[in-house]
Formats: structure tokens, C-alpha cells, sequence
């Protein structure tokens, strides 16, 4: 079964740092281009970063530009996003998500999704 386990989200103060963990398994994830995206309560679900499945490539949101940083490690299966100077913005929900070729905004492009972690940031 091709799933993602992702883990690392919780509550943090404005400023403060989490690492989120996307694990894939049932696929390889070296043959997917991978995503982050994040929900917020009562708005859409946007892509806040991606990288190319050699890493080479990375996009990220203006939002979280200079704070956030995506990497992958192919030999352990998982993606990481590092948070930054975490701002109440920033809450929500987190998602990976795979896809063939190259990176894309686009929600409905992505095959595969993990089931989503939660991180608030406040106060």
C-alpha cells in the first residue's frame, strides 16, 4: 500500500522552529517530485514549497521565503521541511504530497498524499 507517515507538527511560540517528516512507504520516493502544502482553517490549500526528485530544485512560497527550507533524503524515503521564525500565519495543516516530473502548484497534479499534521503557532 503507497502511503506517506508524516510526523513532527505540535505547538510553538512566533519565532520558533518545528521540522516536519514526510515517510514514504510502499514507493520509492526517488522517482517523485515532492511537495509541501498547508491548509488553514477556512481557506485553500496552497503549496508552500517543493523540490525535484534529484533535490536540486526547490521552490517555495513568497510567504515563507528565507524561513522555510526543504530537503529530501532519498536513502531514508523522506522529505523534510524545516519552519523558521515561525509566524501565526503559519498555522494550519501540513501536507506532503508526490508527484511525477517537475514541480507545480497545482493541488490536483499530485498523486499521492500523507494524511496531514497540524502545527499552531501562538502565543
Amino acid at each position: 500500500q503507497l502511503q506517506f507517515v508524516e510526523s513532527g507538527g505540535g505547538l510553538v511560540q512566533p519565532g520558533g522552529s518545528l521540522r516536519v517528516s514526510c515517510e514514504a512507504s510502499g514507493f520509492t520516493l526517488n522517482g517523485y517530485t515532492i511537495g509541501w502544502f498547508r491548509q488553514a482553517p477556512g481557506k485553500e490549500r496552497e503549496r508552500v514549497a517543493c523540490v525535484s526528485m534529484d533535490g536540486g530544485i526547490k521552490f517555495y512560497a513568497d510567504s515563507v521565503k528565507g524561513r522555510f527550507t526543504i530537503s529530501r533524503d532519498n536513502a531514508r524515503n523522506t522529505v523534510y521541511l524545516q519552519m523558521n521564525s515561525l509566524k501565526p500565519e503559519d498555522t494550519g495543516v501540513y501536507y506532503c504530497a508526490a508527484r511525477q516530473f517537475v514541480c507545480t502548484r497545482q493541488v490536483t497534479s499530485y498523486y499521492y498524499w500523507g494524511q496531514g499534521i497540524q502545527v499552531t503557532v501562538s502565543s
